[in-house]
């Protein structure tokens, strides 16, 4: 007899499937869920880290010329002081000739440096070579002699945006090599350092004392800045720091291979920035340029046919934002070399070509009073800037200081040395400079 299924056999089925889970899909590693989560640079600086490098200086103080002064003895018989001891500080740079082991830093990393040590990535370490430095842009150029560098792809500094991602690689505090991350908090700041060429880079990447000399990077991998400064009460980072473009650094770079020095460059002219106020007087509409406010005789500026009130807007088809970025663009163009200036006159757009010729504005005080013996001054974008002052001079003893923007003197205004020179000559009583320091207003007066 055959027997037949049960009735409730159907049932059991369906609740035995009920009961079953489904198969869970298969779990992803845990790196590939957090790199589907968060983008990481870790490629990235993998890649570009070994080309930034510590530089550790060490510099003494002047010694004294006597031989004997070295012997120990003659030193503690005649009471002598101690010598003074070696000075070591650190800072960063970034290599950018792997072939001819070029390096980038700040000329205040190096500055007064008897000996220039470099240590990369893999802890090699080399004494690097001093090619030149330049002070006004805070930019000096390294060289070793080394295999199998590592040198980072230049970017496109004038290509950055407010709000760009960027790196900042260093060694802060010496702590050895250090990223820190943020963005592009905003371009062409000024101000820093009155004498200097400034259009910085401003960053809230952290940037710490030991950074200087690094590299600002972008989210790709291209260098487009060199770090230099901070502004922060206590000496660390309160989110705002400062690098130099790449574009300008990479200007003053090739000057100091060519001539171990940076050969600046004038067309001859006084600007101003085009404020609201002067572009409705000029009935113009650009917010954007510099007003010429007067041009020299025999200048590039004049044999090219400038006047006073033409607006300059762009130069070699990259528009200027102000005197300021004016004076870096002709200051740093190579001398010999040819720029073309587009500026407005009359509403009429116009270009025109002329020839950089050596910015030899460079004038000493002796011709102008005694009274400011030690004291340089320099012609700057329409005005006179204290380019020097000897320690213990005359002129320091008067309280001029180097980086001073002198306006007026005796109150009569000036634009130029040579206005400077002739508001001075015989001048017998008390002097009188209106001059600004650090933004603020001065008044000096010299007795």
């Amino acid at each position: 007899m055959t027997a037949r299924p049960s009735k409730y056999v159907g049932v059991f089925a369906a609740l035995v499937l009920i009961l079953v889970p489904a198969p869970l899909p298969a779990a992803r590693p845990p790196s590939a869920i957090s790199a589907s989560i968060q983008p990481s640079l870790a490629d990235v600086l993998e890649d570009v880290t070994p080309a930034v490098v510590n530089i550790a200086v060490r510099s003494r103080a002047p010694a004294e010329t006597n031989p004997l002064y070295n012997d120990p003895f003659f030193r503690r018989y005649f009471n002598l002081p101690e010598q003074q001891q070696q000075r070591l500080s650190a800072g960063s740079g970034v290599i950018v000739d792997a072939d001819k082991g070029y390096i980038l830093t700040n000329h205040h990393v190096v500055a007064d440096a008897g000996e220039i040590a470099v240590t990369l990535k893999d802890r090699r370490r080399f004494t690097a070579e001093l090619v030149g430095s330049d002070e006004s842009t805070d930019i000096a150029l390294l060289k070793i002699d080394a295999e199998k560098l590592k040198a980072l792809p230049l970017g496109d500094s004038n290509a950055l945006r407010v709000g760009d991602t960027v790196v900042a690689i260093g060694n802060p505090f010496g702590l050895g090599q250090t990223v820190t991350s943020g963005i592009v908090s905003a371009l062409g700041r000024g101000g820093i350092n009155v004498e200097g060429y400034e259009d910085f880079i401003q960053t809230d990447a952290s940037i710490n004392p030991g950074n200087s000399g690094g590299a600002l990077v972008t989210a790709d991998g291209l260098l487009v800045g060199v770090n230099t400064a901070i502004i922060a009460p206590a000496g660390g980072n309160v989110g705002i720091g400062f690098a130099v473009p790449i574009a300008m650094a990479s200007a003053v770079m090739e000057q100091l291979i060519e001539h171990g020095e940076v050969r600046r460059g004038r067309i001859g002219i006084s600007v101003q920035d085009l404020t609201p106020d002067l572009a409705e007087a000029l009935s113009i509409e650009e917010n954007y340029g510099a007003v010429v406010g007067s041009v020299e005789q025999d200048s590039p500026a004049a044999q090219a046919g400038l006047q006073a009130g033409d607006v300059i807007t762009a130069v070699n088809d990259r528009k200027i934002t102000g005197s300021a970025d004016l004076r870096n663009r002709v200051g740093l163009a190579p001398v010999g070399s040819e720029v073309e200036i587009e500026y407005l006159r009359d509403r009429v757009r116009k270009t025109v070509t002329m020839r950089i010729e050596p910015d030899e504005t460079i004038a000493k005080s002796g011709s102008m009073s005694s009274r400011l013996d030690g004291a340089e001054f320099q012609d700057a974008a329409g005005n006179v800037v204290v380019s020097s002052v000897e320690d213990g001079s005359a002129a320091a003893r008067a309280g001029l200081r180097m980086g001073d923007v002198i306006v007026a003197a005796n109150r009569r205004p000036i634009a130029t040395v040579a206005e400077l020179e002739t508001a001075l000559t015989n001048a017998s009583g008390t002097i009188v400079l209106d001059l600004f320091r650090a933004g603020s207003k001065h008044v000096l007066v010299i007795r």
